[in-house]
């Protein structure tokens, strides 16, 4: 076996086949733990969580919280939380795993053979792509005589910029908004629609945008990008709309795409920069010694579904090296139908499966119950506590197909929506599920009470 990415998807597909006998080498050009641990997941929400605290404390009367974030010490804990972005420790863990760690960029040249910087590995069984994705930067008049930031300065840089421009309004451009606000940055956010976060529920992108405008982020909306410049040490960012916007830095965060490029796939019939198209046991379409998992299959761009995928690729692998037969992962695997996603905001945003627009183009005969999120454990648990809840229902099935929160601290709900949706368990039965009181899972019961249970 080798799998081409060390990150955290590449290493559980290796770790997967390594447990089931089969020597493994993981190729990995940069550093083993890839993009979540140094430049993603982990900074990124190291850089939000001190801020987060001080918030929720100020909500509650009696708590003494006239302090300011330090911006030192929050920079010094997230440097932390990427060991200093050196890999040893996750070398090690490769290592102790049975993995043979390779380092270079590894390269497609024949059926199930990998050049690594001059060096050809030869797989008996399969090759792996778990090479993630890379930042979509845009093009824009100007922006290749401008520095800017992607992802990666954004979570990795070691001061509070004086202030920073955000284009783009999805994931990374919310939680950057808001964590260098809340650091001391000025910060302003361009996003090209109504409001940010537009793949959710509306009134999740609504909520967002009211916290970072507390924050004190300048939300400019409906307004595209045209080209940039710098002058006097300043980027400036001109709009569809003849206005600009300027800042110290720019962060570029116009979503990712698959990282295929020098991936040595188009004599495979593939094209650089778009996805490996995978069937559900991670099986590369018409090649039959190739997988993939990730983001680089264009599929959910998050790092447990892709570690979710993984795994399901090395059982396959695995399986396939012992048994004759074929295995076959469930027709709707997960990551069709129940993908759970956190926006690390204040309010954070969770939400699994489909949202009210996705489940109308399909078809689905539904029923959208919405509240706003006012129970017992959510007054307890901040003063003044604003947030909402849509379940959507399968009138047919009667089961949940989609689920939103949007509120302080909803991220630890989500996992029961989770639990809902993949069970296909029904309204019906759901209703025996009861939450504990006094907690904010108290508006599952609310929920089901609206809908008429």
């Amino acid at each position: 076996m080798i799998v081409i990415g060390g990150g955290p998807v590449g290493e559980n597909a290796a770790a997967r086949t390594a447990a089931g006998g089969l020597r493994t080498a993981l190729v990995e050009a940069e550093r083993v733990g890839g993009e979540c641990s140094y430049w993603a997941c982990m900074p990124s929400k190291a850089l939000l969580r001190p801020g987060h605290a001080l918030a929720a404390a100020r909500r509650v009367p009696g708590v003494p919280v006239g302090e300011r974030l330090d911006p030192a010490e929050v920079l010094k804990r997230r440097n932390s939380f990427t060991s200093d972005w050196d890999d040893s420790g996750q070398v090690e863990w490769a290592e102790g795993a049975g993995l043979t760690v390779v380092r270079g960029r590894g390269r497609l040249v024949g059926e199930r053979r990998v050049d690594v910087d001059g060096r050809v590995l030869t797989a008996s069984r399969a090759v792996v792509v778990c090479t993630g994705s890379v930042p979509r930067v845009p093009s824009l008049t100007g922006l290749s005589d401008v520095p800017y930031w992607t992802s990666r300065e954004a979570t990795s840089a070691q001061e509070v910029p004086e202030s920073l421009v955000v284009l783009g309004g999805g994931v990374v451009g919310v939680e950057m908004a808001q964590a260098w606000a809340r650091l001391g940055s000025r910060v302003t956010l361009v996003v090209s629609g109504p409001r940010p976060l537009p793949k959710f529920e509306r009134f999740a992108g609504d909520l967002v945008a009211d916290g970072l405008r507390e924050d004190g982020v300048r939300i400019v909306t409906g307004a595209k990008a045209t080209g940039v410049s710098t002058s006097d040490g300043e980027v400036s960012l001109r709009l569809s709309d003849g206005s600009a916007v300027t800042g110290a830095h720019l962060l570029i965060a116009t979503g990712r795409q698959p990282a295929t490029f020098d991936l040595g796939v188009e004599p495979f019939g593939f094209t650089a920069g778009e996805a490996l198209p995978v069937d559900d046991t991670g099986r590369v379409s018409g090649v039959d010694w190739l997988y993939a998992a990730g983001d680089v299959t264009g599929r959910a761009l998050l790092t447990h579904q892709g570690k979710y995928a993984a795994r399901a690729v090395g059982t396959a692998i695995v399986t396939g090296a012992t048994n004759p037969e074929p295995w076959t992962a469930p027709v709707a695997t997960a990551d069709h139908t129940a993908v759970p996603q956190v926006v690390f905001t204040d309010p954070e945003v969770a939400s699994v499966g489909r949202t009210e627009a996705q489940a109308r183009e399909e078809g689905l005969d539904i029923r959208v119950i919405d509240l706003d999120i006012a129970v017992a454990g959510s007054s307890l648990h901040a003063d003044g506590y604003r947030g909402k809840a849509r379940m959507v229902v399968d009138e047919g099935r009667r089961t949940l197909v989609g689920v939103t929160f949007a509120g302080p601290d909803v991220a630890e709900l989500i996992h029961a929506a989770t639990i809902a949706i993949v069970g296909e368990v029904t309204v019906d039965r759901l209703w025996h599920a009861v939450p504990a009181y006094p907690t904010i899972s108290e508006v599952w019961l609310r929920l089901l009470e609206a809908y008429g249970l």
